[in-house]
């Protein structure tokens, strides 16, 4: 199995833009060929100091292995999320890629 985790902070003060980023995730890349898994959200606050709260959005997808990971990277839909909804509604993100 191979995880394809992505943390990401919006644009500050656009409204909108983690709910704007979760309907792309469902609009764009859930439909994406040789993922097994897809789940997205908004991050959940948390008592516990070891615990990120700074970001808004994570998408967590498991494929079977990093050459279906590799195959969705340059997939029409992902690239067109790329380019209608990550650009203009965050600041940056941070990929988290592991396989067992």
């Amino acid at each position: 199995m191979f995880s394809h985790v992505v943390i990401f902070w919006t644009q500050p003060g656009k409204a909108g833009a983690a709910e704007a980023l979760i309907a792309g995730a469902h609009q764009y890349l859930k439909p994406c060929p040789g993922i097994l898994q897809f789940h997205v959200g908004r991050m959940v606050p948390s008592h516990r100091a070891v615990v990120d709260q700074s970001y808004q959005v994570a998408l967590n997808l498991i494929f079977a292995d990093k050459a279906a990971q590799d195959a969705y990277q340059v997939h029409p839909l992902h690239v067109e999320f790329v380019e209608k909804v990550f650009k203009g509604n965050c600041e940056r993100a941070v990929v988290y890629d592991f396989a067992d």
